[in-house]
């Protein structure tokens, strides 16, 4: 079975995710995509809404889609979330699973940079999906890497967790740029500054 796991803080979860799940899914021919909420992600600040929020979103997002699911395992376990733990946790749970970690551009770039690549590399392939102003240069990286990295190619979407948060905590609408049961669970929730009950 062909998985494709899609780690990220969600903070909160956007189109811009599901899209890139999606087109990972649909270019590879994945049975299926999981979402994996980091509880720490190592190369960012602690996330703003709570891990139990984070994923809650993500829960919401994908309960439609027969081909996406949710694992908890990262938030779960708590501290930072390193994805070659993950992995290797993955692999043990199962063995008779092909597993593809699903990326965007930004992330290709520091590939080099990420714990344990070495041994990543070996237990698995990269599939990078393209983002607006960060091209996928292969040749950049170190060969080694290069050759476990996949390219699948999204229409663009200029849209960040960072962006939304910094667009909630000015009042301005999110609406449409998260999936609309997103949109619900944060007005709910009050989440980055946006007051329960409000119209945006």
């Amino acid at each position: 079975m062909k998985i494709g796991i899609m780690g990220g803080t969600f903070d909160p979860l956007h189109i811009g995710h599901m899209m890139a799940a999606e087109t990972a899914r649909d270019t590879y021919l994945l049975e299926e995509v999981w979402f994996m909420p980091s509880h720490i992600p190592p190369h960012k600040h602690e996330a703003g809404a709570s891990g139990t929020d984070r994923l809650a979103m993500v829960q919401c997002a994908v309960e439609d889609n027969e081909s996406f699911r949710t694992l908890d395992w990262e938030v779960l376990r708590g501290g930072v979330s390193y994805t070659l733990e993950t992995v290797r946790s993955l692999q043990e749970e199962y063995p008779h699973h092909e597993f593809y970690f699903i990326i965007g551009a930004d992330m290709v770039q520091y590939l080099p940079k990420w714990q344990g690549i070495e041994e990543l590399v070996q237990r698995l392939a990269f599939i990078g999906v393209g983002r607006p102003g960060t091209p996928l240069d292969l040749a950049a990286l170190p060969g080694y890497i290069a050759d476990k990295v996949l390219l699948a190619d999204m229409p663009l979407v200029d849209i960040s967790s960072t962006m939304l948060r910094a667009r909630s905590a000015e009042g301005k609408s999110i609406r449409y740029m998260v999936p609309d049961k997103v949109f619900d669970y944060v007005q709910r929730s009050g989440l980055y500054g946006l007051q329960p009950g409000s119209a945006d």
